[in-house]
């Protein structure tokens, strides 16, 4: 690292002696005609411009001479990376030269531009008339392909603009997936043609009376278009076949009665469940799962599986069969957390784990079988509990985690799997008691960045005093930004 500061920690970063890249209203950016890599070019000529105080011109033909910030895509191994790095790690690396003259970020795949530019933008510093860019050299690439947030959108409902800083922030960190939970006991929060009054009628609530909401499907359609340009994948989770109440409520079809549920908008689980005898059961399956895959260019559905605490085990294992077996048929892979792993998912499915008071052999019987597991270990990874006694926000069921805690743990040793049999690290943020943006960015900054690190950078190049370190100046940028977030939490 080498005094850049950068965060995640790169792989090699070094600054170097001279002047540095003064970016002001003459920088020009170049970049190669690819449509993907355009578009990372026009997000950074749009951030230059904001800082530089005029526009900033794209074009495809590189001079050599000074004042460009040159967006390269490499040919194959034309980037110095470790032999037999995985394909999906290997499109997220960049390399990031700076010298007085010039900027050159090179990638082998348009989203590794986005990750380079992402570190550069943590190294420019803000001077009169546009930004300072320290002469160094950054080589990098990331430990695991999935590095995401879980955000709970169906205890409490965060509309699309809140929706969309949380995809800047995860871009920032060089994190790379949204998990939305949409569905839940209070409510329903993406509409579902196929069955209406799932949002006509599940989406009004919230917990405690809040009001409601949900996306429509254009307003879904342009979320994974906005977190695709900064190069963030949107997983939609449909949980079932617990945590279902507010499906009960739309449609008593469900119920063994006939007879639709009340609303719900208290914060217990466990409660609800479909019915494998009911025979809208399995049609609702293919409907809400087939809705949702149908508008999610992404790879993954999540089938949730979790907490499904009165339902026997033959059932559990027939409903949580015929959902993924509908997401299988979509064309997409089944992520499910790690309760389902007793259901016999698809070969290729991730276990979401997150329980670890539970033994996880059957999490391991599904690694034996072909599964990878998602890392989202609740007593280091969920953000809704508090830092300490005095945050007024979050909740205590999963104790109280501070920042240091949230860093200092190690992927490898939650499960004793090698890092070929995980995906990746996600935190997670549960909305029982978060109802305002505030609130989200207070319980989520600074601990996610410590989650970004421990899921991009090999252990070797962490440590809790270059980190913290490094996180007082990314704090800078986000007071700077008027981004909200909880500084006791530095301390704890």
């Amino acid at each position: 690292m080498a005094g850049v500061p950068i965060l995640p920690a790169p792989v090699r970063g070094e600054r170097r002696a001279g002047r540095p890249f003064l970016v002001d209203a003459t920088t020009r950016v170049v970049v190669a005609e690819e449509p993907e890599a355009v578009c990372a070019a026009v997000l950074l000529a749009h951030r230059i411009g904001r800082a530089a105080g005029g526009p900033v011109p794209v074009g495809h033909r590189d001079d050599g001479e000074p004042g460009a910030v040159v967006l390269r895509l490499a040919e194959p191994g034309g980037l110095p990376l470790p032999p037999g790095l995985a394909p999906d790690l290997a499109a997220e690396a960049y390399r990031v030269e700076v010298d007085h003259a010039r900027v050159v970020v090179t990638a082998a795949e348009p989203v590794g531009l986005l990750r380079g530019l992402a570190a550069l933008d943590q190294v420019a510093v803000p001077v009169q008339g546009g930004l300072a860019v320290p002469s160094c050299a950054v080589l990098d690439h990331p430990r695991f392909a999935w590095r995401g947030l879980c955000l709970d959108v169906a205890r409490h409902w965060f509309a699309p603009e809140t929706l969309r800083d949380v995809v800047l922030l995860l871009a920032s960190l060089r994190m790379n997936t949204l998990h939305l939970h949409l569905t839940d006991d209070q409510g329903w929060r993406i509409e579902t043609p196929s069955r209406p009054r799932l949002t006509e009628v599940a989406a009004a609530t919230s917990v405690g009376g809040d009001p409601g909401g949900f996306l429509s499907r254009p307003e879904y359609a342009a979320l994974v278009v906005f977190a695709a340009a900064h190069g963030v994948t949107v997983v939609p989770e449909i949980d079932v076949p617990g945590h279902v109440n507010a499906a009960l409520h739309a449609y008593g079809s469900l119920t063994p009665s006939g007879e639709p549920r009340p609303p719900y908008t208290g914060v217990g689980v466990g409660f609800s469940r479909l019915h494998a005898e009911v025979a809208d059961t399995l049609p609702f399956l293919t409907d809400v799962l087939g809705d949702v895959a149908a508008v999610t260019p992404g790879p993954y559905v999540h089938i949730g599986g979790d907490e499904a605490l009165t339902m026997h085990a033959a059932e559990y294992d027939q409903l949580v069969g015929h959902a993924a077996g509908v997401v299988v048929g979509a064309g997409k892979t089944v992520v499910a957390w790690q309760e389902a792993a007793r259901a016999r998912l698809p070969a290729g499915s991730i276990v979401q784990y997150w329980d670890e008071q539970t033994a996880p052999d059957a999490v391991l019987a599904a690694v034996r079988d072909g599964a990878r597991v998602l890392l989202s270990p609740a007593g280091r990874a969920y953000l809704d509990t508090r830092y300490d006694r005095e945050c007024p926000v979050g909740s205590e069921w999963s104790g109280r985690i501070g920042l240091r805690a949230c860093y200092e743990w190690e992927p490898a040793d939650v499960l004793a799997l090698p890092d070929e049999d995980v995906v990746g690290v996600e935190a997670a943020i549960w909305t029982e008691t978060v109802a305002t943006p505030r609130d989200l960015f207070w319980l989520l900054l600074p601990r996610l960045a410590a989650i970004a690190e421990v899921a991009w950078s090999a252990p070797e190049r962490r440590g809790w005093p270059d980190f913290e370190r490094r996180l007082r100046g990314l704090t800078a940028r986000w007071d700077l930004a008027g981004v909200p977030w909880y500084r006791p939490g530095l301390e704890t």
